[in-house]
């Protein structure tokens, strides 16, 4: 019963989360106005900016701010134990990510939607820009080639998860086209888009069983596999990008929510029968005190590691890049804020229980041998990294759900491609959308320099693309080079979620009292731990000789700490208050 215990204690506790502190910041600290203008309507273009309903953003925000890094990092962070995981994500969350992302998200909306690192310029100063640019562009750069990479590994595990992700495409449009053109009902066009969507998931499942060769792509020429679905992804990626973004983009982002919603609706039940039935204990232990050989320190290492289970300064780039321009009213802004973090960590709480009890249930090793119980789990995580690496980590969790989900009776094989394109998905939908930032960020970049030519949406999203491919296919044509940078991710994007507190902080200095002090002080914390996570992994790259890792990480920690002295000077600068 300790799970079904763990998770309602967990959903309890953000559901009062939500309405104590998330409303003492809307109403205390960002004091929010719902008669405030906001860019959504003051720029309205009908293609970037375009005033958009709660419920729709909502699904847009959520699944672009999560993709696959509450699934990834808890299930990797575990291996430290079950408590220490739980604690960071639950406080984490609440105290930390939920503020970060709600910050982020009010700064850019009352700054005509501008960006996090345009915003730096205004509350820093101009030095720091391109330094702030840079490292953002590296961090899109990583998560883009990574996410495609995911995607790629969940094909090639999951082939039944094939058809209903690539067919989620035009059940998205038709579903963007009978709201936006149509004037459908909201609720009876999403329950027809959202049922279409679980049919191609069994008939995914029915072909894989019936003719499994039939969705299975083994290469093509010399291009492996993984390199062709990850050239097919970022070729969907450019043109979902250059869309507008009511024609892909929202509508696949809302319905994959509801896909979201389902599935944890689908775990939560399954853990509840699971664990009145006794066989749903928890196997991971509490505390691991038999770490395997080379796993790296619990401090700072485990915090960086579960990154978006607790913290992510992606979200910032999804809030202040494509969310602010879409919100209609400001009062919007808690629910998708702060609402869309503490359902991530509510996500990332029921994935420890996946990996952590789930799998115990059942697991069959790639030899064929069936293990349970704490065998199963210290079996998966007895190493740090080699064969238990990325794609181990994403196979536990839809393993681990689909014997959870198996308590309700469904069909193992069907459960098991509904997990995978939940997967899959949540990394598409994270992909399109960090394509599209980063055409933010190059436009906003290429202006500044006065490279016009560049600025436009079609040559910027062209150079985001191809960067990031050249991240991929840098190693070989299995395009999995961006696996390479993999060991910089979550210290980059803990290290950037430290720098968007710094604005938010600097923000809040400027409307005078000790406002900052809520995004302050968790600004310090990340501060500390991601700087000394860095620092450690520098020392292992040094290590290692991997100059690529040496050069690329000591880039991102000597810009961020630049940025950060700037922002002591701003700090300490003396100011009136707005």
């Amino acid at each position: 019963m300790d799970t079904l215990i763990l998770m309602c204690v967990c959903f309890g506790g953000y559901i009062l989360a939500y309405h104590t502190y998330g409303k003492f910041l809307a109403k205390k600290i960002f004091n929010l106005k719902p008669e405030a203008e906001v860019p959504s309507t003051q720029f309205n273009d009908g293609v970037d900016y375009v005033p958009t309903r709660r419920g729709v953003i909502f699904g847009h925000h959520f699944t672009s701010i999560a993709g696959t890094g509450p699934i990834v990092g808890p299930a990797i962070g575990i291996i430290w134990g079950w408590v220490p995981a739980v604690l960071w994500i639950f406080l984490g969350s609440i105290f930390m990510g939920a503020v970060h992302d709600f910050g982020s998200l009010i700064v850019s909306l009352r700054n005509q939607g501008h960006s996090v690192s345009e915003i730096a310029a205004k509350y820093i100063n101009r030095r720091v820009r391109i330094m702030f640019f840079i490292i953002v562009f590296i961090s899109l750069c990583i998560v883009i080639a990574v996410f495609g990479v995911v995607i790629a590994l969940v094909f090639s595990q999951y082939p039944e998860a094939i058809l209903p992700v690539w067919l989620q495409i035009p059940i998205a449009m038709i579903l963007g086209v009978a709201i936006y053109k149509k004037s459908a009902n909201v609720l009876v066009a999403t329950a027809v888009a959202v049922i279409t969507m679980y049919l191609t998931v069994w008939l995914g499942a029915y072909l894989q069983q019936v003719k499994p060769d039939l969705l299975t792509v083994t290469s093509v020429g010399s291009i492996p596999a993984t390199g062709v679905w990850t050239i097919m992804l970022l070729v969907y990626a450019w043109i979902a990008s250059t869309l507008p973004v009511t024609t892909l983009l929202q509508p696949r982002d809302y319905i994959n929510a509801w896909q979201l919603f389902v599935a944890m609706a689908l775990l939560v039940l399954g853990v509840v029968v699971a664990s009145c039935q006794g066989v749903l204990p928890m196997a991971a232990p509490a505390f691991n005190h038999a770490l395997p050989a080379s796993t790296p320190p619990i401090w700072p290492l485990m915090f960086v590691t579960i990154a978006c289970g607790a913290i992510s300064g992606f979200h910032s780039l999804v809030s202040s890049g494509t969310t602010a321009k879409q919100i209609a009213n400001e009062r919007d802004s808690l629910a998708i804020g702060y609402g869309s973090m503490l359902t991530e960590g509510f996500l990332a709480i029921l994935v420890i229980i996946c990996v952590g009890a789930g799998i115990a249930v059942s697991y069959q090793t790639p030899d064929g041998t069936l293990l349970q119980g704490s065998e199963a789990w210290h079996h998966l995580y007895s190493s740090w990294a080699g064969q238990w690496g990325l794609g181990a980590k994403l196979g536990a969790f839809v393993s681990g759900a689909a014997n959870i989900v198996g308590s309700l009776k469904i069909p193992h094989l069907l459960a098991t491609a509904a997990m995978g394109v939940f997967v899959a998905s949540f990394a598409g939908t994270t992909l399109d959308t960090s394509v599209r930032i980063q055409r933010y960020v190059i436009s906003e970049l290429t202006t500044e320099l006065k490279l016009k030519w560049l600025s436009n949406r079609w040559a910027a999203t062209t150079l985001a693309v191809l960067t990031a491919a050249a991240l991929a296919f840098a190693t070989g044509v299995n395009g999995t080079g961006a696996l390479k940078l993999w060991p910089l991710f979550g210290s980059a994007n803990q290290l950037l979620a430290a720098l968007a507190l710094l604005v938010i902080t600097l923000y809040l200095r400027k409307k005078g009292g000790k406002k900052f002090l809520v995004s302050g002080i968790p600004c310090a914390i990340m501060l500390v731990i991601t700087t000394w996570a860095m620092v450690l992994n520098e020392i292992s790259f040094v290590q290692q000789n991997n100059t690529l890792l040496i050069t690329v990480g000591g880039i991102i920690l000597v810009l961020a700490l630049w940025v950060f002295a700037e922002s002591l000077i701003a700090f300490f600068r003396p100011h009136q208050a707005e």
